[in-house]
């Protein structure tokens, strides 16, 4: 799995498959997308026209909730490949720990058995409910997708990620904008000494510890400059200051507030 790639979480339909070419034509290799998004067609007519061999991307999708039991749950996993134009998918995900998960989990574990899926994990899977699954799985989650950048630096997840061998991938590396991330005095000083942006620096902090991104954008200039940071290391002095910024261990929304879980619950049912 590569260290950087691009996310169309909230690009228009109308947009996407223009902004997954411009991806790929800048050197982007791994696409993020997910059934929910509805975009899933225009990302497989984006890879089917890039003229990049489809074993030299790396293609991750998401699993919704409203798919009723395992077989609802496979024959939508079909329809997945079908509109990626894929025989198979690189990291199938669940994309939110709400409604019969486990159902979920193992229709992607056959899909994984079948080579529908060449690897399956979670997202936004947090405390009890991932330990849950991971423990009771049969086949450990290879990655667990949760909100993490310089704001929401997921510590405590990443303990518990660590005991069953699950990596964490950043969504929302950039913290969508909030906390005015893009003027944050920190991370542009930092920035300053290697000629970088906020961005640069704040995408750095991640894929130095390993820590996979997927940062979205529609402009082919910011894509250019969201690959840009692999020219610099960040020192023990820029990083100590950065991880000072940690706000949020669980990210800006908690996925266990009950408001927040209905709020899911309501598009899914």
């Amino acid at each position: 799995m590569p260290l950087l790639g691009y996310g169309v979480f909230k690009v228009d339909p109308k947009e996407t498959e223009r902004c997954v070419r411009d991806a790929i034509s800048v050197g982007y290799r791994m696409i993020d997308t997910a059934q929910f998004y509805a975009n899933e067609e225009q990302v497989g007519r984006a890879i089917a026209e890039s003229g990049v061999a489809r074993e030299d991307l790396f293609l991750i999708t998401k699993v919704w909730m409203n798919h009723g039991d395992e077989e609802g749950v496979a024959k939508s996993i079909d329809e997945s490949l079908r509109k990626l134009q894929t025989d198979y998918i690189d990291l199938l995900l669940v994309h939110h720990p709400y409604g019969d998960y486990y159902s979920i989990y193992r229709a992607m574990e056959k899909a994984y058995e079948q080579g529908k899926a060449r690897a399956i994990g979670l997202s936004n899977f947090y405390d009890a409910r991932f330990v849950d699954l991971a423990y009771h799985a049969g086949v450990v989650p290879a990655v667990n997708q949760l909100e993490t950048n310089v704001f929401s630096q997921q510590n405590g997840m990443r303990e518990q990620l660590a005991e069953s061998d699950t990596r964490l991938m950043a969504w929302g590396p950039m913290g969508q904008g909030k906390n005015d991330f893009f003027n944050n005095p920190v991370l542009i000083n930092i920035g300053e000494k290697y000629g970088k942006t906020a961005s640069q620096v704040g995408l750095r902090f991640l894929v130095q510890q390993g820590i996979p991104v997927i940062p979205k954008s529609v402009s082919i200039e910011r894509m250019k400059e969201n690959m840009d940071i692999f020219d610099f290391v960040l020192d023990d002095c820029d990083m100590a200051a950065i991880r000072a910024l940690n706000i949020h261990d669980k990210g800006t929304r908690d996925f266990n507030d009950p408001a927040y879980a209905q709020k899911i619950v309501s598009q899914v049912f």
